[in-house]
Parts: structure tokens; C-alpha cells; sequence
């Protein structure tokens, strides 16, 4: 379930302010549009956990191989250079950006846009709204982005500064996502993600 509230630029939620709405609701996953939009989100099922969970596993292995940079689950929140506050599926950033933040960025909501996410879509996502998250993505400098529809099935693959790559399959034949020069070497198998 997700829900979404308008909060008017007349109260103008400072960061800490947000911080701390988190903290005190913390059993919901709430994210900050641009645009003054607070989405409440309930925690998954257990079909999208399970997904998630391999998203997470295959990244986390390719990247404890090459050391590149740092994978974040879907429990981290960024907040991006626009103001918005969003928590991807998966995401990772390149170790020299992390590695510029101060320790206090690092254990907040680190600001920063990551490098590649992915979205998983679950039953109550609204496929239009995921959408509009990916561009706010991209809009904030995501490089490489992955939003993958089981329900469909599809995936939508975002570039900066490229237009949107539409990929139709089916269960039975998904494709295998690479990483591109973003994540050298990494093939994400879908195959797991739709079977579960």
C-alpha cells in the first residue's frame, strides 16, 4: 500500500525535520518528492522481499569481487540534489563519491544521487509513478537504472541523458541486464527475480 500526502512549501520540512519524521515512524518507509509529495509506504510481501533480496545478493557479490563502490538496500534513503528524498530497491555508488562525503552524510540520508538503482515494481507500485521516480533519477545524475516489471513482463532501462530503453519479454526467456560500463562485468539473471 502506498499512500500519499501533500505537504504544502509553506511548512518547508528542513532536513532534520525529515530526519526525524522518519525516525518517529519508522515502521513505514516514507520518501520526499521535489515537488512537496510525502509517499507513505508500507513494508513488502514476501514475494517482492524475496526479489529484492536476490537484486541485493547479485549486486553485493559482484561488487565485494571488484571493490568498486558501495550497495545499498531498499531501506536507504538518498536525498537528492533536488530536495527529494527517495529509497531505491538497490543502489550502489562509486567508492571515490562515498568516499567524499563526511562520516554525518554517510549515517543520515546520504546526499547523493547513486551512480545505478534499481526499482522493482510489486503488486500495489503504480507502474506511472515508478516511472516518474526514475526520471526524478535521472533528472539527478543517475548514470545506469534498471526498472523491472515481473507483472508485465518488462524493463525499463535508464541512461543519463538517453532517452528511455523499453525491453519486452517473457518469463520463460527474460533477458540477462548488463551493468554496462557503470558496473563493469555485472550481469544481473532476472531468472530468480521472476520465479518465485
Amino acid at each position: 500500500m502506498i499512500e500519499t500526502l501533500n505537504v504544502p512549501p509553506s511548512v518547508g520540512l528542513t532536513d532534520e525535520q525529515f530526519y526525524q519524521l522518519c525516525i518517529a515512524n519508522e515502521p513505514w518507509k516514507l520518501e520526499l518528492t521535489e515537488e512537496g509529495e510525502l509517499i507513505i509506504m508500507s513494508p513488502t510481501g514476501g514475494e517482492s522481499g524475496v526479489r529484492n533480496s536476490d537484486i541485493n545478493f547479485q549486486v553485493c557479490l559482484w561488487n565485494r569481487q571488484t571493490k568498486l563502490g558501495k550497495v545499498f538496500d531498499s531501506s536507504t534513503e538518498f536525498k537528492l540534489p533536488t530536495g527529494a528524498y527517495r529509497c531505491p530497491d538497490a543502489a550502489w555508488v562509486k567508492l571515490a563519491r562515498w568516499e567524499a562525503l563526511t562520516p554525518d552524510q554517510r549515517k543520515r540520508f546520504p546526499p547523493i544521487c547513486p551512480d545505478f538503482i534499481i526499482e522493482l515494481r510489486s503488486e500495489t507500485d503504480s507502474l506511472d509513478k515508478l516511472r516518474k521516480k526514475m526520471r526524478d533519477y535521472q533528472k539527478n545524475g543517475l548514470i545506469l537504472g534498471w526498472l523491472i516489471d515481473p507483472q508485465t513482463p518488462l524493463v525499463e532501462i535508464y541512461r543519463l541523458g538517453q532517452e528511455v530503453e523499453i525491453l519486452n519479454f517473457s518469463i520463460d526467456n527474460p533477458p540477462q541486464l548488463s551493468g554496462e560500463d557503470i558496473l563493469p562485468g555485472f550481469i544481473l539473471d532476472l531468472t530468480p527475480i521472476l520465479v518465485v
